[in-house]
């Protein structure tokens, strides 16, 4: 699965870009994540694939917007979607969203807060965030916890689609951690900016870690 997103180039609608699918459904880019939504459903006829990783092989290659926006598409259908941000060495998904100082995933992983107290409803459909909290000394220890295993089970059954913004693959080790526990990885890119060789090297990591990875989200370069 290989999808290209087309971005529009104004400073008006880039700053909306985060949640284009939510402000602007009958757009081109909503109907590709749309897209996106329908190929993941149709990837597996057996099981369906509830948590996924989003992720990248380096940094600003536009993950958590996609994130944002597949997340807000899936919840569109009815589904009951928790984003996760486990960026916990740069998080953006708190910001995004304006929830400064909000508990989040490092705090339910060391036992200071329960999910139900991180956790964070939205206005869109039934998309629920949970923020990254504060920021570790150790986010690859914590993300390779027992504590995040016992994180997952616990959530699979409370939410039709988990999704994970993560680390870029090629900048920490976190994202391999988790991908070995989730039942699929997408890839996105940049076109032109995105290096072959890095597109590669971050495919053959993640297949070293036996994760899934379902397809690729090509972004346009502004």
């Amino acid at each position: 699965m290989v999808l290209r997103i087309n971005k529009k180039k104004s400073v008006r609608e880039n700053s909306k870009r985060h949640f284009v699918s939510y402000s602007n459904p009958s757009s081109q880019i909503a109907e590709q994540f749309r897209t996106i939504r329908t190929n993941i459903q149709f990837s597996s006829i057996n099981k369906k694939h509830k948590t996924l990783i989003i992720t990248s092989p380096s940094h600003g290659e536009g993950k958590t917007t996609s994130a944002i926006n597949l997340a807000i598409s899936l919840s569109q259908q009815g589904d009951k979607v928790l984003l996760v941000d486990a960026n916990l060495r740069r998080p953006t998904v708190h910001s995004t969203f304006n929830l400064k100082d909000a508990l989040g995933l490092s705090e339910v992983l060391i036992g200071k807060a329960t999910i139900e107290d991180a956790i964070i409803q939205t206005q869109i459909g039934q998309l629920e965030v949970l923020p990254s909290g504060i920021t570790p000394p150790n986010p690859a220890e914590l993300i390779g916890s027992k504590a995040m295993s016992q994180f997952i089970k616990e959530i699979t059954d409370e939410y039709d689609v988990i999704l994970f913004d993560s680390p870029p693959v090629l900048e920490t080790t976190d994202t391999k951690l988790l991908a070995g526990q989730c039942d699929g990885v997408i890839l996105v890119l940049t076109s032109g900016k995105t290096d072959r060789e890095k597109a590669i090297e971050a495919n053959r990591l993640l297949n070293l870690v036996r994760a899934k990875v379902l397809g690729v989200i090509l972004n346009e370069r502004n």
